[in-house]
């Protein structure tokens, strides 16, 4: 069963590094990143979760969980987090103590329902690893964004926080996020996007660019600085 946007994401219970969890108790009225990674020890997955530690509280000011994936014990996961505390350099923060739980799938269960297995990398006894993953749920537990990377590729986290500014604005504004946009950028008003409602939702005016060859006003922006 693979997701699509817009679906539920199914309330599985899991076992993670902090205890059993039902993910939508767990998730509660919060954004939520779910992201999986091919195997502890391994040290692509070291540094992206080295990264998506120290990026712990810029998450948490969008009020958004992260919730890590493997097919690896609890036990492997809790004993790896020591090396992702040294190679963050935060090793003054107790090993037991990380920004987030992991999940313990190593029966596959969740990663094979989810369509995250690779086919192409597999552990030392040839069954297939998780892909790199990425799920992005809202607070009413729908699926807001998927990103699928294979093993051989880190993800960008940089670009994970800025999709999830990209969703959260488009959550509240009646706007679209242009290419290469950033936080602060200027932002587009989709051309469903009515006269009324862009004075009711939106705080500034929009411009629409009228020197196009095609004539026609469906490129519009505005600043909601």
């Amino acid at each position: 069963m693979s997701l699509r946007l817009g679906q539920e994401f199914p309330n599985y219970q899991v076992k993670t590094t902090v205890g059993d969890q039902k993910i939508h108790q767990w998730l509660g009225d919060q954004w939520g990143i779910l992201f999986s990674h091919p195997a502890d020890y391994t040290p692509v997955c070291t540094t992206e979760l080295a990264r998506a530690a120290k990026l712990a509280p810029e998450f948490a000011k969008r009020n958004t969980k992260l919730i890590g994936l493997s097919c690896d014990t609890v036990e492997l996961h809790r004993e790896w987090i020591e090396d992702i505390h040294a190679y963050a350099d935060i090793t003054d923060q107790c090993s037991k103590q990380f920004p987030f739980p992991i999940i313990d799938d190593s029966d596959r269960a969740i990663a094979t329902k989810l369509g995250m297995i690779d086919p192409v990398e597999t552990d030392n006894e040839g069954i297939p690893l998780t892909a790199r993953s990425v799920f992005y749920i809202g607070p009413d537990k729908k699926v807001k964004a998927l990103l699928l990377y294979p093993a051989t590729s880190g993800r960008n986290f940089d670009e994970i926080l800025r999709l999830l500014d990209s969703l959260q604005l488009s959550q509240k504004y009646p706007i679209a996020t242009p290419v290469d946009w950033k936080p602060g950028d200027d932002v587009m008003v989709p051309t469903n996007v009515s006269d009324e409602t862009i004075k009711e939702k939106l705080p500034n005016p929009v411009k629409v660019k009228q020197d196009l060859p095609s004539g026609k006003g469906y490129i519009r922006t505005t600043t909601l600085k």
